[in-house]
């Protein structure tokens, strides 16, 4: 079996991680599935997304039996204790997960699920072998009308039928026929004396208006379930009114909002926001109102940029599609055309104020404005990612490199640079001695973008260390520098009011004291990263 059949996707939580989640999705369809429920849980929750191989032309889907894609499926997912969440077939399946290991399965919850599909009515009511049989024949012969025909089931009954019908399809990638096949199989589970013996705890959700699980399903699961131990205090079985199988599209703040509760999470109370010592509008504004000065001073930016361009000389084959992202002026736009003549080139900046000097100066080539810890773009839609000198704005490590491995295919790489902790040191010291106040950007250490990188699979970071010291004739040089540059102090603690002229030439006699050879110097703490994403 190819070690790529499963396909998983971290996406940590936005705000505060309350909890640890892991999403399977149903029978054809892909992970992209759960988008709109996604919105509603990761503000309190990490988020996993497994993929089941086939889905996508990511995966292989060779020698897929019933035992090799649980097997992949634990070894896709987090290795801690989670919650998982499964829709219909993917109910099925994280339920013989929670059977196998226990320890990983803290809580088991399902959409739309029968724990018999393939009842044929007169015991248990479900899809029936002949349906089955007919669904494979099908298959055979045209897989994607069957997967329309599939999505018209799935769908019927709801008042949004033909709006989730267009969702699905389109975010639907080439499904292969053949894990299509051997996944139908799956469907001969029969789990009703599996889930009363289950030790976790239990939420089953159901649309009454499913044309795929029969109406009495949720009864007859909660006859079987008050056949075990805990039945009363662990097992909650709950229709959410007027939805259909598509339960997870139709309802995404219902579903969300009651596995919330079954968690015990009161979600009425406010979520605290990790702090940053610095405002994303004001750093946006500050870099917007610098952009026709920017080039200008950018002495540090050329050289860095010059050093990260040159590690594209090992990289081949030329991508498909580059983002430069933190692209700013646009000034890295034309080296990045002339090596990758061939690439689709987008620049992304978090400053609306840059992208409009950029869309000005170079109209032929794409420009948006986004944040790189929530980037606007497709998951696996880009081959290269070139950043030089934007990501020490991001101060939440696990969004932005969740983000970045989200948008990368596989295969593909993240070549940045970026500023660690020890830059502007002098200018900070200096500070320091005259008062209490922070007057200087602190950026984050290399170790917390190596820690958030370890938590996603099949992503790969290697980061090196190179200071790089400017020299100055005077302070009033560095400072009016930065100034230009929109990169001076932005932080929440720096002084309300005007700097005293007094503290300002106190500070000047400090920084004096560090004059080398004539110069005086600031040390940049520069960080240049490769993540990879395999």
């Amino acid at each position: 079996m190819s070690e790529h059949q499963v396909f998983a996707e971290f996406l940590p939580a936005t705000r505060s991680a309350l909890s640890r989640l892991v999403l399977l999705h149903g029978w054809g369809c892909n992970r992209e599935a759960f988008r709109p429920l996604l919105v509603q849980l990761r503000p309190w929750a990490d988020v996993t997304l497994l993929e089941l191989p086939g889905a996508s032309d990511e995966l292989v889907a060779d020698e897929l039996t019933l035992e090799s894609v649980l097997e992949q499926l634990l070894a896709a997912a987090p290795a801690e204790p989670a919650s998982y969440v499964g829709w219909s077939l993917g109910g099925q399946l994280v339920t013989e997960l929670a059977r196998r290991a226990p320890e990983r399965v803290s809580t088991l919850v399902t959409l739309c699920y029968n724990p018999l599909y393939l009842g044929d009515g007169a015991d248990w009511p479900g899809l029936g072998e002949s349906t089955l049989q007919e669904f494979a024949r099908r298959i055979r012969d045209d897989a994607q009308s069957t997967l329309n025909r599939f999505d018209i089931l799935q769908s019927e009954g709801s008042p949004q039928a033909a709006e989730l019908r267009r969702y699905l399809r389109g975010q639907r990638r080439t499904l292969q026929p053949l894990a299509l096949l051997q996944s139908l199989t799956w469907l001969g589970l029969d789990q009703r004396a599996v889930l009363p013996r289950l030790p976790q705890a239990q939420l089953h959700l159901f649309g009454p208006n499913d044309s795929l699980v029969d109406a009495s399903i949720p009864e007859r699961l909660r006859s079987v379930l008050s056949q075990g131990p805990a039945f009363s205090g662990q097992c909650s079985i709950q229709t959410v009114p007027a939805t259909s199988h598509m339960l997870p599209l139709e309802a995404p703040g219902q579903v969300a909002a009651r596995i919330a509760a079954h968690l015990g999470l009161n979600l009425a109370d406010e979520i605290a926001q990790p702090s940053a010592p610095v405002s994303k509008r004001d750093v946006a504004a500050s870099f917007g109102r610098c952009a026709a000065s920017y080039d200008a001073v950018a002495d540090l930016q050329r050289k860095v940029g010059a050093a990260l361009l040159a590690r594209l000389d090992d990289q081949s084959p030329e991508p498909a599609t580059v983002l430069d992202l933190g692209s700013g002026t646009g000034a890295h736009s034309g080296e990045l055309r002339r090596r990758l003549p061939h690439a689709k080139y987008i620049g992304l900046d978090l400053a609306e104020g840059m992208a409009r000097f950029a869309r000005g100066n170079y109209p032929r080539e794409s420009w948006l404005v986004g944040d790189a810890e929530a980037l606007p773009l497709a998951s696996s839609s880009v081959d290269l990612i070139f950043s030089s000198l934007a990501l020490q704005w991001c101060y939440r490590p696990r969004l932005l490199m969740a983000e970045i491995a989200r948008i990368l295919r596989p295969g593909g790489l993240c070549l940045f640079s970026t500023l660690g902790p020890g830059t502007l040191g002098e200018l900070r010291d200096a500070w320091a001695a005259v008062d209490e106040y922070r007057h200087v950007n602190t950026f984050l250490p290399g170790s917390e973008l190596q820690q958030s990188a370890a938590l996603l699979p099949g992503v790969k970071l290697e980061l090196e260390r190179t200071p790089i010291v400017m020299r100055y004739q005077r302070v009033q040089d560095l400072l009016r520098e930065l100034k230009g540059l929109g990169a001076h102090n932005v932080n929440h603690e720096r002084p309300s009011g005007l700097t005293t002229p007094s503290r300002l030439r106190a500070m000047f006699a400090v920084y004096e004291a560090q004059r080398e050879r004539g110069y005086l110097p600031a040390t940049y703490d520069v960080l240049y990263g490769t993540l990879e994403k395999v």
